[in-house]
């Protein structure tokens, strides 16, 4: 045997280092740019928007939809822009607007937030939506558009989704939408007071090309009747397109989950 230069025995071993990340070079830093469906334009969140997004909050009259956020609500729509100018017009969180394109107002923001582009990781959190919004199809479509842009355009590896642990609703939406529930950090904050532990949720680059069939397919016209209602769920679409795909394409961990159109 060979003697290294420290006087140890050099020995021949294999270590197991994880898959190689081949060619790897990095994502795209995000950018600000506007992202158009069929239901929702997403713009990146301006001032401009503060009168439109605090009529569309006003409309839950309990508030329900500031409980597990760590802002809201708002007593007036001063405070409201002051919360917006000072925490929701950077690059990290990036803000966005919602837009519902029938009517051309704001119902809902959500950002992109905590990018690692040398690592392909990247956050989306701050989701708030108006109960304009909530069980319609934009609501989904929003999520799509801002997944869509983080492994088409961006090229991330990674897409994270958090909440707190006693969020029900969060929980099941990212669910819904494909996102695989990884564990819990607990005691990982204090909001508002109270203790939050924090569920971890992710789908990964190599789980996008299920979750986009199913989007599309569950975005389709034909997957609602005449009164809106949807025909299948998102989720079970995803999962009889994963149970076709080759295995290559499959989407990695089971996502079992309640099927619900819920907002997130």
């Amino acid at each position: 045997m060979a003697m290294g230069g420290s006087g140890r025995t050099a020995r021949s071993r294999v270590v197991d280092l994880g898959q190689p990340v081949a060619g790897w070079t990095g994502a795209a830093a995000p950018v600000r740019h506007v992202m158009i469906g069929h239901h929702c334009r997403l713009e990146p969140l301006r001032m401009d928007h503060a009168a439109g997004l605090y009529a569309a909050f006003g409309t839950d009259r309990d508030d329900v939809i500031w409980d597990y956020l760590p802002y809201g609500p708002f007593d007036d729509i001063t405070a409201f822009e002051a919360f917006l100018d000072a925490s929701c017009l950077g690059v990290d969180p990036m803000f966005h607007t919602i837009i519902d394109l029938a009517s051309d107002r704001p119902v809902g923001m959500a950002s992109y937030l905590r990018p690692d582009p040398a690592n392909g990781v990247i956050e989306v959190g701050h989701i708030n939506f108006s109960p304009l919004m909530q069980r319609r199809p934009m609501a989904t479509e929003s999520m799509y558009l801002m997944m869509r842009r983080v492994f088409v355009d961006w090229g991330y590896r990674r897409y994270e989704w958090k909440c707190n642990n006693l969020n029900a609703r969060s929980k099941a939406a990212a669910i819904r939408l494909g996102f695989s529930r990884e564990g819990l950090f607990r005691q990982a904050a204090v909001v508002k007071g109270h203790n939050r532990d924090t569920a971890w949720f992710s789908i990964l680059d190599s789980e996008w090309p299920v979750a986009a069939a199913a989007f599309e397919a569950w975005l389709a016209p034909d997957n609602f009747d005449a009164e809106g209602r949807q025909r299948r769920g998102l989720a079970d679409i995803r999962h009889s397109l994963d149970a076709d795909m080759p295995g290559p394409f499959k989407s990695g961990p089971s996502k079992s989950g309640p099927s619900k159109s819920g907002p997130s």
